[in-house]
C-alpha cells in the first residue's frame, strides 16, 4: 500500500511515521509513505499555496492550483487511487471506511489549513472528504497519520501474530501484572478472578460479556 501526503509542514510526519508499528511496516516495505510539501507545487512568487476567501472572512484559504497539480503528478504513478481531502463535514472515519480503502493500491490524503480548502479541490480534485470526528483541528496532518495507522493495521505483515488480535482487545478490559495492586493501604485492585484460571472458553465467554460485538467471534473461534 502506498501513502501519498499532500500538507505545508511536511516535517510533521517525521517523527510519528519513524517510530513503532509504522516504522517497522515501512522498513518492511509493507507500506510506502511519501510526504509531498505543497509549496512545491506552486507557481506563484514565494511559493505562495494559500489567499484570502471571495467573499470576505477571516483567515486564508489553501488554492486549488497547487493541489490539483501535486495531485496530478502523484497520480502518474502505478496503482488504483483513492483521493481524501480531510474536513470536518467530510464522512466520519470508521472501520468500514478503513477495510473499503483496503482496496487501493495508493491513497492520496490531502492535508488542509488555515480557514480549509478551496471547495473546487473537494468538487473536483478529491473522490471524498473524511473527518475523523465531530471536532475541528488545525490541520488535515493529524487526521493523515490516524487514517495511515489505521489502514496500514490491516495489511498482512504489518502487525505480529501477538499484536494482530489488537482490534478485538482493544474491546473488553484487559489486565497485567501485579495480580493485587494496593494504591494505599486497605484498599487492593483485584484482576478478575476468570482470566487467571487458564480456561479460554471461559475467557473468551467473560470478553464477550464485557465488550461490544467484535469480542463474540472469538468465543465462536473456541467453541
Amino acid at each position: 500500500m502506498k501513502f501519498d501526503i499532500i500538507t505545508i509542514f511536511p516535517k510533521i510526519f517525521d517523527s510519528y511515521f519513524g517510530e513503532s508499528i509504522i516504522a517497522r511496516a515501512v522498513k518492511a516495505k509493507f507500506i510506502n509513505i511519501k510526504v509531498w510539501n505543497l509549496r512545491d507545487f506552486s507557481k506563484e512568487r514565494h511559493l505562495k499555496v494559500d489567499d484570502r476567501p471571495y467573499g470576505g472572512g477571516p483567515g486564508m484559504v489553501l488554492q486549488v492550483a497547487p493541489v490539483f497539480n501535486a495531485v496530478k503528478k502523484i497520480l502518474k504513478g502505478k496503482g488504483k487511487a483513492r483521493v481524501i481531502l480531510f474536513s470536518p463535514s467530510g464522512k466520519k472515519l470508521d472501520d468500514a471506511m478503513i477495510r473499503r480503502f483496503m482496496k487501493y493500491d495508493r491513497l492520496v490524503l490531502i492535508c488542509g489549513r488555515y480557514e480549509g480548502v478551496d471547495e473546487r479541490v473537494a468538487e473536483k480534485v478529491a473522490d471524498e472528504k473524511v473527518s475523523i470526528g465531530d471536532y475541528v483541528l488545525a490541520g488535515g496532518e493529524i487526521p493523515a497519520m490516524v487514517l495511515v495507522e489505521a489502514v496500514s493495521r490491516f495489511i498482512p505483515g504489518v502487525l505480529g501474530k501477538h499484536e494482530s488480535l489488537e482490534t478485538i482487545k482493544g474491546s473488553y478490559p484487559v489486565y497485567t501484572r501485579p495480580e493485587i495492586f494496593e494504591p494505599e493501604k486497605g484498599k487492593k485492585w483485584r484482576v478478575p478472578k476468570v482470566l487467571l484460571g487458564g480456561s479460554h472458553i471461559k475467557i473468551a465467554e467473560w470478553r464477550s460479556k464485557k465488550g461490544p460485538k467484535e469480542a463474540k467471534s472469538e468465543v465462536k473461534s473456541l467453541t
